[in-house]
């Protein structure tokens, strides 16, 4: 039988046999998915148990035409999400009471690990169909004609699909710092996506969740009613008032949401930020005090149009005005909150976007030379420099890989940007390479190191050098109109 059958056995006729088939089949993808997110073994085997629990108690509402792996996704996400604000809350105690505990992430060394961290988020930023595509197509290793049929339309829209999200997904990841090529993320993601899941996680995972939960641990239903809540919230998202209280599941859960203003919603305004939303929305420049305060944050941009969900007015500024917060000095106090905004003008958004700040919050931006401490990123000897010129059928990108972190085929802003963000000072190029892109190096450097002098021997080696100074920088001042 096939999962969609499967299913709907267990909630008809409660066949334990059915749903431990299912678990059997999904465990492994569930699993996976869970250790990408929160970066622990343990953990991800609570999130997995939570996961299945859920799907266990909503067994008999799920529709027969849900495509279980994006229901799996998204489940997955949620409980990840809980997991790890529940893990936030408890480092936030411990250190409170001065008892620190440091969580050693697993140390990567390919280009897998570089964008693993981000995977998820990047692929719920995605619409819906664009997101199950991804999934049939490179996680489950469908066909083309599989996915198509899947989804309900045939190959050449499913090909077509596929490519178009793999683009956002690269958009996403450039706009991240992981920069590569979208044949290079659909081979990282195909090779890599599945981790086999624990030896017995299968069977215990069932003989739990067959019960709803009734015999889980006090951290698993906590966790379970955190996912919970956080997919009520999504899900109640196009008819929140104050004071509604959420049913939740075979009625083990009772989840009130939190009172929001009470405004309409607009149809981009839906958590997480996806580049859907902002292709298809009608083109307009609003900002809105948010209506999920509990939401993380996220936002997504292309071109000169953005849009973010529940986020600080520091983002809106930096997107507004193209800067990074490094070159921004605040000389007034910010709008406190969180807000959801878009700009998505056919031109000048960004300029429109800037109005709009000024208009609703009085503040502006200017921008002025001021004297800052900065690394300057210089050529030693030009006739020394160990780069070879690149093939044009060669990887673009830069990716970690071992000790070597490689650079292929990007333009010297974007090694003094990712060189600021290392460093987390500013980095001026003199480098007068305006054809870097052209050409390849490799650092001999370990990313995990985070050892900020051996990067610099790095980049020695390959002949250039970071020289600190004081000089003039032109920063974006935001202060109070007037």
């Amino acid at each position: 039988m096939d999962d969609t059958a499967l299913l709907r056995e267990y909630a008809t006729g409660n066949s334990e046999a059915a749903f431990e088939t299912l678990v059997s089949r999904r465990v492994g993808f569930v699993y996976s998915a869970a250790l990408r997110q929160v970066r622990d073994p343990h953990l991800a085997e609570e999130v997995t148990q939570a996961v299945f629990i859920i799907l266990a108690q909503k067994a008999g509402r799920i529709s027969g035409k849900t495509i279980l792996a994006g229901w799996l996704f998204r489940a997955t996400r949620f409980a990840a999400l809980a997991q790890m604000r529940a893990d936030a809350k408890r480092r936030r105690r411990e250190q409170e009471a001065n008892m620190q505990t440091e969580i050693q992430p697993t140390a990567p060394d390919q280009f897998w690990e570089q964008m693993s961290p981000l995977l998820d988020e990047a692929l719920a930023t995605l619409g819906e169909t664009d997101r199950q595509a991804v999934l049939l197509r490179f996680f489950e290793n469908k066909s083309l004609a599989e996915v198509g049929n899947s989804l309900g339309t045939g190959e050449d829209t499913a090909r077509k699909r596929v490519s178009r999200a793999l683009e956002k997904l690269h958009r996403y990841f450039s706009k991240h710092g992981v920069s590569s090529t979208t044949d290079a993320l659909a081979g990282a993601i195909s090779a890599n996506s599945a981790h086999a899941a624990p030896v017995g996680l299968a069977k215990s995972v069932t003989a739990v969740a067959v019960v709803k939960g009734a015999a889980a641990g006090s951290s698993t239903l906590t966790l379970i009613k955190g996912a919970l809540n956080i997919m009520a919230w999504t899900k109640a998202k196009t008819a929140i008032v104050s004071g509604v209280v959420v049913l939740l599941a075979a009625g083990t859960a009772t989840i009130t949401v939190k009172e929001i203003q009470n405004r309409e919603i607009y149809s981009w305004e839906v958590p997480p930020a996806t580049f859907d939303a902002l292709d298809e929305a009608m083109p307009q420049v609003k900002i809105l005090l948010t209506k999920f305060p509990d939401f993380g944050g996220g936002s997504v941009g292309a071109d000169d149009k953005t849009l973010g969900i529940s986020m600080p007015m520091e983002t809106l500024i930096e997107q507004a005005y193209g800067v990074d917060d490094l070159r921004i000095i605040i000389s007034t106090k910010l709008p406190e909150g969180k807000y959801d905004y878009i700009a998505n003008l056919r031109g000048g958004s960004g300029k429109a976007l800037q109005q709009e700040i000024t208009r609703q919050f009085g503040i502006v931006g200017r921008f002025e030379p001021q004297s800052k401490d900065v690394l300057v990123l210089k050529i030693k000897d030009r006739s020394a420099l160990k780069i070879t010129r690149r093939k044009g059928n060669e990887q673009a990108g830069m990716w970690p890989e071992g000790n070597i972190f490689h650079w292929s085929g990007q333009p010297s802003s974007q090694l003094s940007n990712w060189l600021e963000r290392f460093f987390k000072i500013l980095v001026v190029d003199e480098t007068g390479m305006t054809d870097l892109q052209e050409y390849n190096f490799d650092l001999n450097w370990d990313t995990m190191s985070r050892d900020s002098e051996k990067l610099k021997q790095a980049l020695n080696e390959v002949g250039f050098e970071l020289i600190p100074t004081n000089q003039p920088i032109e920063m974006l001042v935001v202060e109070k109109a007037k």
